[in-house]
């Protein structure tokens, strides 16, 4: 038997036994080592997921050893240390055909749309499982994922050292994304803001060249007196009233990147994008972007240090799920750390 953390339904969350599962013929099965928490997994504790469904067992940043395959699985794979893409998509569509799984029409998230990694043992596709060099710490390799968020938006955005960046929110993501765009592609000066003075200390440890309290303080007036507008803006806040403010801060050919997933309406100005000629873009998830991850973080390019706050035992977490929506200030990606 093992131990699962299941969401029975909204609101419910339990620590349950359950069989240990036997892989499929193309699974591999992983015992998890280290899993994060992330705000998709507090929305589905809140019911506040449209695609969740329930009882689920959450968690789609995890890392782990695989333990045992299916049998079209080479046994070769027993005892690899693997980071686990969540991304299950069917391969023949038309967003698959041309690179874009993470947008299949058949998507499936693992932890989301079936069992995840909040579990002392996960089934998952083998192809799903990323081997990780034994030189990247344990710890480290669980945040491959988040980090894979900000590999994904930057592929669109293709920074450049030329690029004056402005990223909104210094949660999680924006930070991923901060430390992606100063220490992999080095961008000319960046500006984080957000509202939490503690995070954004975070964002100057993550390589933010100035951080501006949006609270206390207007982000364009710093512009202003910098002398050169954003061309690169990065929207890890997810507030409505954020993208047409870069809409209009943002300089003529500027790039725009959107990662939040709020149904909250806003309203834009067509004009002023089409006289600034400016490109907007959306991201979710990633699009096979956990090799590159691996490499950058194998590299020293990354530093997950700068973003973990706690590491829990993963029968506390419900103090975790608490910690990662009421303590903005205090918590940043919280790991959860299962018996070896």
């Amino acid at each position: 038997m093992m131990k699962s953390i299941v969401i029975t339904q909204p609101g419910v969350l339990e620590i349950q036994q359950r069989e240990i599962p036997l892989p499929a013929a193309d699974e591999v099965r992983v015992k998890t080592i280290y899993a994060g928490v992330c705000g998709s997994d507090v929305h589905i504790y809140h019911g506040h997921n449209p695609f969740a469904r329930y009882p689920r067992v959450i968690g789609h940043e995890f890392f782990g050893v695989i333990d045992q395959v299916g049998r079209n699985v080479m046994p070769s794979r027993i005892g690899q240390r693997v980071v686990i893409d969540p991304v299950v998509s069917c391969g023949h569509c038309y967003p698959c055909s041309i690179g874009r799984p993470n947008v299949c029409l058949n998507l499936q998230v693992i932890g989301v749309h079936r069992d995840g990694g909040f579990s002392e043992f996960a089934c998952v596709p083998a192809s799903n499982a990323y081997v990780v060099a034994d030189a990247i710490p344990a710890h480290h390799a669980a945040l491959v994922e988040p980090f894979s968020i900000a590999a994904n938006i930057t592929a669109q955005l293709r920074p450049t050292t030329d690029d004056v960046a402005l990223v909104y929110g210094a949660g999680p993501m924006g930070l991923a994304v901060i430390q992606v765009l100063k220490t992999v592609f080095g961008v000319a000066h960046l500006v984080a803001t957000d509202r939490v003075a503690a995070r954004l200390q975070r964002a100057t440890e993550c390589g933010a060249d100035r951080c501006v309290n949006n609270q206390a303080a207007n982000v364009s007036d710093y512009f202003d007196e910098y002398g050169r507008a954003p061309t690169l803006i990065v929207d890890a806040a997810c507030h409505p009233a954020i993208l047409q403010q870069a809409i209009e801060l943002a300089s003529p050919a500027g790039r725009i990147g959107i990662m939040g997933f709020s149904d909250a309406a806003c309203t834009i100005s067509q004009q002023a994008i089409t006289s600034k000629e400016l490109s907007i873009f959306s991201s979710r998830l990633n699009s096979a972007r956990f090799p590159q991850v691996i490499n950058w973080m194998g590299a020293g390019k990354l530093n997950p240090d700068a973003l973990i706050t706690h590491q829990l035992d993963f029968d506390q977490v419900d103090v975790a799920l608490h910690l990662f929506e009421n303590e903005p200030a205090a918590c940043c990606k919280i790991l959860l750390e299962f018996p070896a």
